[in-house]
């Protein structure tokens, strides 16, 4: 039997394999998928992508499904029932962050129709294919993902620095930065 070449980051952990096959750089757009990722991937600064996924479905429930609308109108008693939340990622500022980030985002759907539309403009709509030899070939920022975050932070959006974008980018397939070889690049040039 033939084993399937994948990124060397999905390791061996089945939760981190299933996202690298089914998800990561998979283009989104749906928004609240969308909003989930942008609230998911500032969660992460400073910690591992294991972390924030592991912690995943208790994110969703503690969240309301991430509905922006939701997250939006979250007061002082919400954010202190997140804070002793243990299921989930305890932080102030990120929690501040996510409301706050609902608030823009609902601001931007009015503004542009959807988030999706809005997103999907930086890169024509279309995923920007990226041929990856090896891991070490991928940024952890580019000058996209820098003129993403300025914008996002003038609109008020928090902990969208160019590092969570490009994350952000990768995740919801807006770019493919899996490696050639890989299995997912591979289905991906097909579809």
């Amino acid at each position: 039997m033939c084993e399937k070449i994948r990124c060397a980051w999905a390791g061996d952990l089945p939760i981190y394999i299933d996202y690298h096959d089914n998800e990561w750089g998979r283009p989104v757009h749906d928004d609240n998928k969308l909003f989930e990722m942008l609230i998911l991937e500032g969660m992460q600064a400073g910690l591992s992508w294991i972390t924030v996924l592991k912690k995943r479905e208790a994110f969703r429930k503690a969240f309301d499904g991430f509905d922006p609308d939701k997250v939006a109108r979250y007061g002082e008693a919400k954010i202190q029932e997140l804070l002793a939340n243990e299921g989930i990622i305890r932080n102030r500022l990120k929690m501040n962050a996510a409301v706050t980030n609902a608030k823009a985002f609902l601001e931007v759907q009015k503004k542009h129709g959807s988030f999706d539309k809005f997103i999907w403009a930086y890169v024509d709509y279309t995923p920007i294919e990226n041929r990856r030899e090896k891991m070490a070939d991928i940024p952890a920022t580019t000058a996209l993902s820098d003129q993403i975050s300025k914008d996002l932070k003038k609109m008020g959006f928090k902990f969208v620095g160019p590092t969570v974008i490009y994350a952000f980018m990768q995740a919801t397939g807006m770019v493919n930065d899996h490696i050639k070889d890989c299995f997912v690049y591979q289905a991906m040039k097909k579809a």
